[in-house]
């Protein structure tokens, strides 16, 4: 009853899980999806209308186009009078603090200078003085006039007849009488009694504007109810695209009530929903072993929401193309880590996410679609750069040829195609080159191997296996031959070769420790002859737990050290039990001390490593090397195996055991060189003739 306890609680808590996961994924992704305040549909002037046939709802005006409002603006405002008011007091302010400062007449000049002088301002402040940016902004168009109010009359003048500050200050010298006395006349600072007195009348010109800008109609002609916009196939001509634009304002407009922007997300919850609730039931029906892993199944979900967020975040703030997104690093990763119906089945799934999010969905799905696949097919596994540089411009050619065959479908004239598409096609390309350094942090974050990591362990070049081949070289030996028997046992029962053949390499590691204690690295000298049976079963043993401290400092992946753990499984030191119960033939012998800390294999290629390395070195133990003894030993230990249980946790067949134990005789045999036996020559039958062949040779030496 506990146990049963236990496993519904379990299941319970998966169910759990599972849901909380399916919801995080759902509502984030609807919570970046834009809104409808975005395009409603995706069109250019001149292509093809890609959707259904558009009929208005509602009535609508068919506004005119920024540009159109803009030049009717401008010409209307080329003909606007700004307002100015007139201030009499700077006048007689400057002008006569001109003629305090210089009630002693001019130093240098004669005293009719003085009232000269007063006289040129007098005539600059009734022409009007204006502030020089004010000034500027209108003088860039001679004939421009600004209304000057001068009490409660305002009369236009034309910008010429006005001055600024500065060339009012150069008018006063190009005087003809004041002209000469110039160099003089600039040490007295002039410049500081000519102050604005045409001041800018703000609220009153920019109503006289506004009221002038409402003359221009907004709209050029009105859309009924019940009528057609435009059909499917239809091309979009420039009147067309003018009501297009004018329905998706319409639109906007009217879905800007909080029940509208309601029922939008509504419809994004249901359908996100469906699409990850699908892709779930696809893992829990045919994906099990993803299913119930937790990095699976992080790694899985974390796919499909990360990029529909990007394309969601992009649309959303009119960024780049979401073209240039590499989508297709998602079948990579799934499929390098995981299977190819999975990779397709995320990809489908990921990209049906994003389309929620853009406007031309027909096009994005059909073109990701077929670079996922493309991605998926040229990609079998990932073991050299050179595959994932070839898997970017395959993806980047096969990208830009369907594009272009959909233009060809929509659009007979090749030089109106849409280039710039293809640039970012290419960026997409390069982005895909990304996929290397992400599969290093794709290992960190889930814990996955991916086929790089199982070469790079392999290299018996460096690290442990270098060290394992100068401390234990008989060890290294044997490492080396289990993992060419374990990979082809794996490639006939279509497991994983690589990572069997990797886990064999490192499977004794451990055996560095003690190297003289273990048979393949003794020459002469036996230590376990002056040792105890426990003693000698503590130090063999060892080398599991030895090899796993070293594999943890080393920083080797979890999956290659369950091969050290698993490779002995919860076995016996049979050898040295024996001999301690024959030792002690009366006691029962305690076999703990004698066991191995196991666990039992709980996948295929454990179960074929403990299976190829048990055979491997019973092998050298046989006095001859005949098919008839390499068969009946390689039943004797696998069947030992079976019996003793060790591959109940492991989900091998009976098929897939029967299948491993004959790639163990052929290549044993081949590895033993076993022959058939040849008949011996019956030397009584052969002596006459001999006698008649050496009487021939004698008559061919005579002559």
């Amino acid at each position: 009853m506990d146990i049963l306890t236990k496993t519904e609680g379990h299941r319970f808590r998966n169910i759990i899980t599972r849901t909380c996961i399916v919801l995080v994924t759902v509502t984030l992704i609807v919570w970046f999806l834009p809104r409808k305040e975005e395009k409603l549909f995706n069109y250019q002037v001149g292509r093809p209308w890609m959707y259904s046939s558009l009929i208005a709802k509602y009535d609508f005006p068919i506004y005119k186009t920024d540009e159109v409002l803009k030049h009717e603006q401008d010409s209307l405002l080329s003909t606007f009078q700004p307002y100015f008011n007139y201030d009499k007091e700077i006048e007689k302010q400057q002008v006569g603090k001109f003629l305090i400062d210089f009630r002693n007449g001019i130093p240098g000049l004669p005293p009719e200078y003085k009232a000269t002088i007063a006289d040129r301002l007098h005539r600059l402040y009734q022409a009007g003085i204006m502030n020089p940016p004010e000034y500027n902004a209108i003088n860039k168009d001679t004939t421009k006039q600004v209304r000057v109010v001068n009490g409660k009359t305002a009369q236009s003048i034309t910008i010429n007849c006005i001055y600024s500050t500065f060339s009012a200050y150069e008018q006063l010298f190009s005087d003809e009488k004041l002209a000469p006395q110039r160099a003089i006349l600039q040490k007295c600072n002039l410049n500081e009694y000519i102050e604005p007195n045409l001041i800018y009348d703000k609220s009153r010109s920019e109503v006289e504007r506004d009221e002038l800008l409402s003359l221009i109609a907004s709209a050029s002609g009105y859309v009924m109810a019940g009528e057609k916009i435009i059909d499917r196939g239809d091309l979009v001509t420039e009147e067309t695209y003018r009501r297009l634009e004018s329905f998706e304002k319409e639109a906007k407009r009217r879905n800007s009530s909080q029940n509208e922007i309601t029922t939008t997300v509504l419809g994004q919850i249901i359908y996100v929903g469906i699409v990850v609730i699908l892709f779930t039931i696809y893992l829990a029906l045919f994906r099990r072993d993803y299913f119930d892993k937790p990095r699976s199944i992080m790694m899985l979900y974390s796919m499909i929401t990360v990029f529909p967020i990007l394309v969601a975040l992009m649309m959303r703030h009119n960024l780049f193309s979401v073209y240039i997104l590499p989508l297709a690093l998602t079948p990579i990763f799934i499929r390098v880590f995981m299977d190819s119906r999975t990779a397709f089945t995320t990809h489908t799934v990921m990209v049906l996410l994003c389309a929620a999010a853009v406007k031309y969905q027909y096009e994005f799905i059909i073109v990701q679609m077929v670079a996922g696949f493309v991605a998926v097919y040229s990609l079998r596994e990932l073991s050299q750069r050179a595959q994932l540089f070839k898997t970017a411009i395959l993806v980047t050619l096969a990208s830009a040829a369907i594009y272009l065959a959909l233009q060809l479908i929509q659009d007979n004239e090749f030089l109106s195609l849409d280039r710039e598409m293809y640039v970012y096609f290419i960026i997409n390309g390069i982005l895909l080159l990304l996929a290397y350094p992400l599969m290093y942090l794709i290992e960190k974050l889930f814990g996955f191997t991916s086929n790089v990591t199982l070469f790079e362990l392999s290299n018996t070049n460096k690290g442990l296996l270098r060290n394992l081949s100068e401390i234990a070289p008989g060890t290294f030996q044997h490492a080396i031959t289990v993992g060419n028997l374990a990979s082809e046992i794996a490639n006939k029962i279509e497991a994983n070769s690589l990572l069997v053949r990797t886990g064999a390499l490192y499977h004794d590691i451990g055996k560095m420790v003690n190297p003289v204690f273990f048979t393949e690295n003794q020459v002469g000298v036996n230590p376990h002859e002056k040792m105890t049976s426990v003693e000698s079963a503590r130090v063999i043993i060892g080398h599991v737990s030895e090899g796993i401290q070293m594999a943890e400092k080393a920083n080797i992946p979890s999956i290659i050290k369950d091969f050290i753990l698993t490779h002995h499984g919860r076995g016996l030191a049979r050898y040295f039990y024996i001999k301690e119960q024959n030792a002690h033939p009366n006691e029962v012998i305690d076999k703990e001390p004698f066991m191995y800390p196991g666990p039992n294999p709980f996948t295929r290629e454990q179960a074929i490593l403990m299976m190829a390395d048990a055979v491997e070195a019973a092998s050298r133990s046989l006095g001859e090397y005949t098919e008839e003894s390499i068969s009946a030993l390689v039943n004797r230990v696998i069947d030992g195996q079976v019996a003793d249980g060790y591959f109940k946790e492991c989900p091998i067949t009976f098929r897939d055991i029967a299948q491993a134990k004959v790639v163990l005789i052929d290549k044993l045999k081949s590895i033993y060189h076993t022959r058939i036996q040849y008949p011996e020559l019956n030397k009584e039958k052969t002596e006459p003739n001999k006698e008649k062949t050496s009487k021939k040779e004698g008559r061919r030496s005579s002559k």
